[in-house]
């Protein structure tokens, strides 16, 4: 009874509040994210495409480590095992903002 078509827009029963993981991740594509991995260093960058597995390509892609930006890369594809958590990020080019 748990999945039966909750997760269809417009059929929840409590005002059509939840929102799923699934849902989430679905709905930043093409936006600006951050990845962070066990390792502690964060990617960030624009979010492309990501699998059930969280294998995640970005476009892109900045790399810092300790928050101090290391290497600047196109496209980035990390392989899922290695992320902590993705996060939604607010653009942070200084170039004209």
């Amino acid at each position: 009874m748990s999945t039966g078509g909750a997760d269809k827009p417009g059929s929840g029963g409590a005002g059509g509040a939840v929102k799923t993981p699934s849902d989430f991740l679905k709905s930043i594509r093409g936006r600006p994210v951050v990845v962070k991995l066990n390792s502690g260093v964060d990617y960030r960058g624009i979010l492309a495409c990501l699998d059930g597995y969280m294998n995640i390509a970005m476009e892109q892609t900045e790399e810092y480590v300790n928050g101090q930006l290391k290497n600047k890369y196109g496209d980035a594809f990390i392989r899922g095992n290695n992320v902590l958590y993705i996060s939604t990020s607010k653009r942070t080019v200084t170039d004209g903002a």
